[in-house]
């Protein structure tokens, strides 16, 4: 097969959107994926499953005289979304949309991939294919698996998102942080409950959840350095089962997010103190969970970033653009805490925001991104 042209590219970009699955789900996803590279010239490559993650594929591209193994991952998996965009490839799995990209993620994955199966590349080179993004930590669980031992662990990582706010195949990166890190908590309150008529008899923990959100909301605005930055949201609050009878119990739910690993651990540290505070203040139980499967910020390595970024802003092809962080989760984050890399932004310039129901990135970002990953893949291996 020779090189994927853009015709190429679309169609199998439609036929993914069409098909989408869900996190440790995703075996058609896998099948199609599997099927296309097995296409491909296999002069250079090894493919390999993983039993133990079935659905993720790992391709490795043997250089021709490497110095270095350079990796580039990709998501595959799609989120629980009704679409609502009426394109004619619209997904065909009830409830099931790539309402973040993933698909354009997969397509340009396999453009970069294919184009190195037919121009041999001087270093080595592994592509993941990597399920479960949205959640389950796909890239965390393939790495405590050991998936990436040996000849399979990349020297450094690569990995791109698309961005509806950016112009279509433009690239996005910035030193430091890209996305923030991201942690759960859920907080229960425990009081007594009682007659509405008789509040004195009762522990009213609706009251006490009030305050604990009123006092939480001063964390980021006196306790974070404004430069800095952090967000705490509490989206679910449970409490009572009917009017005139006092709560007992309270449940709320949120999330923490910071743009350093640092400033999240502060936010918790806070947030435990302003808890058993108000637990004390209203004679209350309180227990305080943590998801420790959070994501890690993605934060960007240095001095691989500097050189990418120099390479995107010289580069007479790529439109560049200086990004700032998003307070949004990204699972790479963790597999570059392990392996240094940069992640980087591209362009698919919609109205339309990520895990949007009308959702609908523009196409022709698609071999943009594939050409000027190449290109600065080819530039990194010289170099």
């Amino acid at each position: 097969m020779s090189q994927l042209n853009k015709e190429e590219l679309i169609q199998i970009r439609r036929h993914l959107h069409e098909y989408p699955e869900l996190a440790m789900h995703e075996t058609a996803t896998h099948a199609f994926l599997l099927k296309t590279i097995q296409s491909f010239n296999q002069q250079y490559i090894e493919i390999r499953e993983i039993p133990d993650l079935p659905t993720a594929l790992l391709v490795s591209v043997h250089g021709s005289d490497p110095k270095r193994t350079v990796g580039y991952r990709t998501d595959i998996d799609a989120l629980p979304v009704t679409e609502q965009t009426g394109l004619p490839f619209a997904s065909k799995n009830a409830g099931v949309m790539h309402a973040c990209g993933h698909d354009i993620h997969m397509t340009v994955a396999l453009g970069v991939l294919n184009w190195f199966t037919e121009h041999q590349p001087k270093d080595n080179m592994i592509f993941f294919f990597q399920p479960a993004e949205e959640s389950e930590n796909g890239g965390k669980v393939a790495y405590e698996m050991g998936v990436f031992e040996g000849k399979w662990r990349p020297d450094e990582f690569y990995g791109l998102h698309d961005n509806p706010n950016l112009p279509a195949g433009a690239i996005g990166c910035r030193m430091g942080t890209l996305f923030a890190g991201t942690t759960e908590v859920n907080v229960d309150l425990i009081g007594k409950s009682g007659h509405a008529a008789y509040p004195q008899k009762a522990n009213d923990m609706v009251v006490a959840a009030a305050e604990f959100i009123g006092q939480v909301q001063t964390i980021v605005s006196r306790s974070v350095d404004p430069i800095e930055g952090g967000v705490i949201t509490f989206g679910k609050l449970d409490a009572g089962t009917i009017r005139n009878v006092i709560a007992g119990k309270a449940r709320i739910e949120g999330t923490i997010r910071g743009l350093t690993q640092k400033m999240i651990e502060h936010i918790v540290d806070r947030l435990k103190m302003v808890a058993n505070g108000v637990a004390t203040s209203y004679g209350a139980e309180v227990n305080i969970h943590f998801n420790q499967g959070g994501y890690l910020p993605v934060e960007n390595n240095d001095e691989l970033t500097k050189r990418f970024i120099e390479f995107a802003k010289q580069d007479p092809e790529t439109e560049f653009v200086e990004t700032e962080p998003a307070m949004t989760g990204e699972d790479f984050g963790y597999l570059l805490s392990k392996i240094p890399g940069t992640m980087f932004w591209l362009g698919v310039d919609d109205t339309s925001q990520l895990h949007s129901a009308t959702l609908n990135p523009k196409e022709s970002s698609i071999p943009k991104g594939v050409n000027s990953i190449i290109r600065f893949l080819e530039y990194r291996m010289n170099h």
